[in-house]
């Protein structure tokens, strides 16, 4: 009876995570489902194994930086990813080139080395409250028109631009530096 206890934890306990991840989204992860210290795969120990499969259909070289870390998961499994969610590079925004500038006035905060890459759009940390983990409040996506703004302004109105908020979870390229630690106070003076 013990032995059958113990399988039907083990098998629980190796079930709910699947089920959980399986459920979509990041809600259902914790860090360790993209990040983890003994699994690392990149110098911000990434858990997932950057996609090196998947083609970018602008350049026909695999894609490189954190849209390879995305694409580990959310590309099809023919195409290198586990077939979470899989976006289309042929059928999506452009993802993992330059912008052209004729097209659209990227803000720099949106872009990665110079690129268009997947989190310059979408914050993925569950903490991150709008629509498919956009950086831009569209409103449960009602108002997709304020995402597409952010960086086709010419074709918007420039007061609501301006009022937008850009959600930034995490983003290590802005960590605010190390406090300065606080002066000792003045000693007492001696009378």
């Amino acid at each position: 009876m013990r032995i059958i206890r113990i399988l039907g934890i083990m098998i629980v306990a190796l079930a709910v995570p699947a089920l959980v991840f399986a459920a979509g989204a990041h809600d259902g992860l914790n860090c360790v489902g993209c990040h983890g210290i003994h699994t690392a795969k990149g110098e911000i120990i990434f858990a997932v194994e950057p996609n090196k499969k998947a083609l970018n259909p602008k350049t026909n070289q695999p894609f490189t930086g954190v849209t390879a870390l995305c694409l580990g998961c959310h590309e099809t499994i023919e195409r290198g990813g586990m077939g979470i969610a899989a976006v289309s590079a042929k059928h999506s925004h452009p993802f993992g080139v330059t912008p052209n500038p004729k097209r659209a006035t990227v803000g720099a905060e949106f872009l990665r080395d110079g690129k268009l890459e997947c989190v310059g759009c979408h914050d993925p940390h569950p903490s991150n409250p709008n629509y498919k983990y956009l950086r831009v409040d569209t409103n449960k996506g009602a108002s997709m028109g304020n995402f597409c703004a952010m960086c086709h302004g010419s074709k918007a109105d420039a007061a609501a631009v301006k009022s937008m908020k850009i959600f930034d979870s995490m983003d290590e390229r802005h960590a605010a530096p190390a406090a300065a630690p606080a002066p000792a106070p003045a000693a007492p003076k001696k009378k």
